[in-house]
């Protein structure tokens, strides 16, 4: 992945910046007017959006065909129907014909990596990682266009320049140069769920730190909080890899994303530093005190979800703030007096359990296969989509179908929840980049909106985060070498967080790894590519 060596510099730690998060990833919008939230969050260079409508007609002046695309997309909820009133009117005014294979987000990467190894690749490929070394080597093969002289200057493109998230376009390079259409996401995500009311039931103040979370989450554990007469409340479930280290933030509250370079000057990988080894000791511990699920290493995302919405775990790492509100609701129906909050910034000893993104959650590649001209109205079509008019469509949906509008307030209808849902619509689409996105969701009240984006703001959150410079830079000896390792690596995380084996054999295996003569040289990669693009 490239990284801007045009002279375009970061800082490590942005005043208005970029963060990750120890688990997974959708993004959202919104405000039960969303429109006012995204005004009110939203700051892109440029203006305000312009959104001209498709030109539909040819050079001779007939009607242009509606262009057809066959393209994969992530999937967090229920398949859509494509033939519903939403999705009609999304390809009515954008002029198009999308044909999309769904696919579920927890199964994405294999099904991926079975496109790629056949081949038969889509006009349009969604990926979910620009880092994935499958995808890299199918770049450098020419499965997919270098859209680099397309975009040119942007000046055919001002949506897509202005209005994707900071830096989107440097940040998205693959080796260099512009293969993909990033897809954008706002930079602050979110962080642990948990249930307020256990822990006001309990007497337990909000956690600050790491070990207020630890303690809160053991008690809650112990003490039949649910009132069956069973000790079976879950302390901590994710819906994503608590060993991959982004996952909740937590590995940046050990320091995890700070550079850490080895005696040869090489930058270690995040996941193989002593940052990290404090990291696994810590879920060592949670694993000890009963507080982590024991099937934490194999669990889906949905079966997480499923028993932090049954009122079975008391807390869940989970990507985006919007969900408190919509997670309180569903666990409502078996716990009425539930309450879902995100936990502040927790302090650890090396930082904060918080991380930025870069703004750029996975992207689009388009097939060499496909002719150029279509390229062309490939990339108009996002161009088009890439705007505020469309992102608030995308959020509700057509008015008096699928929102009314009372007061001056966006309302929505039973039909927006089942044609238009929380995350398809933004699938086919760049989306508007959205500062707050993460924070406020369409189906909560104005006023809960807005005290969620005072209470983040109040937190610290855009203050207290970072970027993990390996979500910029990239080595290509570390692709080639680092997949020989990953599973072992994956396997000896699990037995060290379950007590399989100890920490010093855990340290040890890293050692190993790290003594490697290849993995050796991809860390000097690393800080070559690290000085380059932040200048240290």
């Amino acid at each position: 992945m490239g990284h801007g060596k045009s002279g375009r510099m970061y800082t490590p730690v942005l005043a208005v910046g970029m963060i990750l998060a120890l688990l997974l990833s959708a993004s959202c919008s919104g405000n039960s007017s969303p429109s006012a939230a995204g005004d009110a969050g939203t700051s892109a260079p440029g203006g305000k959006p312009e959104s001209k409508p498709p030109d539909n007609k040819q050079p001779d002046g007939k009607p242009q065909e509606p262009l057809e695309i066959q393209m994969t997309a992530r999937l967090f909820e229920e398949v859509p129907n494509m033939d519903n009133a939403y999705w009609k009117e999304f390809m009515k005014r954008t002029n198009t014909k999308l044909n999309i294979e769904w696919i579920p987000d927890g199964d994405y990467t294999t099904k991926l990596n079975l496109i790629l190894a056949s081949g038969s690749i889509p006009e349009v490929l969604v990926i979910n990682n620009l880092k994935h070394p499958p995808v890299v080597n199918a770049v450098k093969n020419g499965a997919f266009w270098d859209l680099t002289p397309f975009l040119g200057d942007f000046s055919k493109y001002p949506n897509l320049k202005n209005f994707s998230a900071p830096e989107a376009w440097v940040t998205s390079r693959i080796l260099g140069k512009n293969y993909v259409i990033p897809k954008n996401r706002p930079q602050l995500s979110g962080g642990p769920k948990i249930r307020k009311d256990w822990l006001d039931k309990l007497g337990i103040p909000m956690p600050q730190t790491l070990d207020e979370y630890r303690s809160a989450l053991k008690k809650i554990v112990d003490a039949d909080i649910d009132g069956n007469g069973k000790k079976d409340t879950i302390g901590l479930v994710s819906k994503a890899s608590l060993f991959t280290g982004s996952a909740g933030g937590f590995g940046d509250a050990f320091g995890m994303g700070k550079p850490t370079f080895n005696q040869e000057g090489g930058l270690i990988y995040e996941t193989l530093t002593p940052q990290y080894a404090e990291l696994v000791a810590w879920l060592r511990d949670l694993y000890a005190d009963g507080i982590l699920a024991k099937e934490f290493s194999v669990m889906k995302p949905t079966q997480a979800v499923e028993l932090f919405e049954a009122g079975k775990a008391a807390s869940l790492v989970n990507e985006s703030f919007r969900w408190d509100y919509i997670f309180m609701g569903n666990i409502k129906k078996v716990q009425p007096e539930a309450i879902v909050d995100t936990v502040p910034p927790l302090q650890g000893p090396g930082g904060y359990a918080v991380r930025y993104s870069t703004g750029v959650d996975g992207a689009f590649l388009i097939s060499k296969k496909v002719p150029e001209e279509k390229v062309k109205r490939i990339l108009d079509f996002l161009e088009l989509t890439n705007s505020k008019e469309y992102y608030d469509f995308t959020v509700n949906g057509i008015e008096g179908v699928h929102f009314n509008k009372v007061n001056g307030e966006i309302v929505l209808t039973d039909q927006h929840k089942k044609e238009v849902g929380s995350t398809s619509p933004w699938q086919p689409i760049a989306l508007y980049y959205d500062k707050y996105g993460k924070l406020t969701t369409p189906a909560a009240p104005k006023e809960y909106n807005d005290a969620k984006i005072k209470q983040v703001e109040a937190q610290g959150y855009f203050q207290k985060g970072i970027i993990s410079p390996f979500s910029v830079i990239d080595s290509p000896t570390w692709l080639a070498t680092w997949p020989k390792f990953q599973q072992e690596w994956t396997s000896m995380s699990v037995k060290a967080i379950v007590g399989q084996i100890s920490l010093d054999d855990y340290k040890a295996y890293v050692k190993k790894v790290n003594d490697d003569p290849n993995i050796k040289k991809a860390y000097q990669e690393f800080a070559k590519d690290y000085k380059e693009t932040f200048g240290k």
